[in-house]
């Protein structure tokens, strides 16, 4: 394989992974933390910190929208619960397993 062609494939894979957040916004940030150790917000600072490393413009702002495919404070009002007792305490045990990437 190439490296074009492996960049090409990534590119495919995380359009899909975008595609498929967006198609599930019942599935909130807290419990994709508590399960993976990353979300949403997650991607979109390693968007833009890809962004920052080959130096391409782009506000933390633009990046969540780039990730969750409408302007964050959107998203939030449409989807996002109040975190529960039990959702908030997987948190915190999880964070204190360390930071994710």
């Amino acid at each position: 394989m190439t490296d074009q062609e492996r960049l090409e494939l990534e590119a495919a894979a995380f359009r899909s992974l975008l595609q498929h957040l967006r198609s599930r916004p019942d599935v909130q940030n807290i419990d994709m933390m508590n399960l993976t150790g990353f979300c949403r917000n997650c991607l979109s600072k390693w968007y833009k910190a890809a962004a920052d490393d080959i130096g391409i413009a782009l506000t933390a702002d633009q990046a969540r929208e780039e990730i969750y495919g409408m302007p964050y404070s959107e998203w939030k009002s449409k989807y996002q619960k109040e975190a529960s007792a039990e959702q908030q305490a997987a948190f915190t045990k999880a964070s204190d397993k360390g930071p994710a990437a």
